[in-house]
């Protein structure tokens, strides 16, 4: 009896991943009837595509949160390159880094966290998804408001960009204390 709910264990990977491959060639026979070829799309999307692969085979195959949080970077990569692919704004990758690197990450962690149950892995994945939107911000306001990175400076008041500074600082210092009283209980 206990030989059953393992076996449908091991087909639970067959089915997603087969799953997948389904809907991928799906719609590689849409886009061809269509006459949309891969290259129209944007290749970006294949990147965004395989980000999503990497996520779902870490949430629901192999159970491996390097997998998570690698599936929402390279989704996050994708994304970003396929905003830039579509802009031709490649020189936002002065800034962008923000929300692969800690934004995407955290994130990916966060997910991880909800999927297991873990409360901390969950809290730690938000707080790095938030501290990576902070810091996104923050350089896209002294990268397109005091540089003017895309040649035009953005219409800012000067106060700004130093009041998005101290915001973000007095989060971290309340967090800070904050988190030294929980665990000192």
């Amino acid at each position: 009896m206990t030989d059953a709910p393992s076996n449908q264990g091991d087909r639970s990977p067959a089915v997603v991943v087969g799953l997948v491959l389904v809907v991928i060639g799906a719609l590689l026979f849409v886009g061809q009837l269509s006459g949309i070829g891969i290259g129209d799309v944007g290749w970006p999307f294949i990147i965004v595509a395989i980000g999503v692969v990497l996520l779902l085979l870490g949430l629901f195959v192999n159970a491996e949160q390097g997998m998570v949080i690698g599936g929402t970077v390279v989704t996050t990569v994708g994304l970003v390159l396929a905003y830039q692919n579509a802009t031709g704004l490649w020189s936002t990758w002065a800034y962008a880094w923000a929300l692969v690197g800690p934004a995407a990450s955290g994130l990916g962690l966060a997910i991880w966290g909800v999927r297991t149950g873990d409360a901390g892995a969950t809290r730690n994945g938000l707080w790095g998804f938030l501290g990576g939107l902070a810091l996104f911000a923050v350089a896209f306001l002294f990268f397109e408001g005091v540089i003017g990175l895309r040649g035009e400076r953005l219409p800012l008041a000067e106060w700004v960009l130093p009041a998005a500074v101290v915001a973000i600082g007095v989060v971290l210092l309340a967090r800070g204390l904050l988190s030294r009283g929980d665990s000192s209980t």
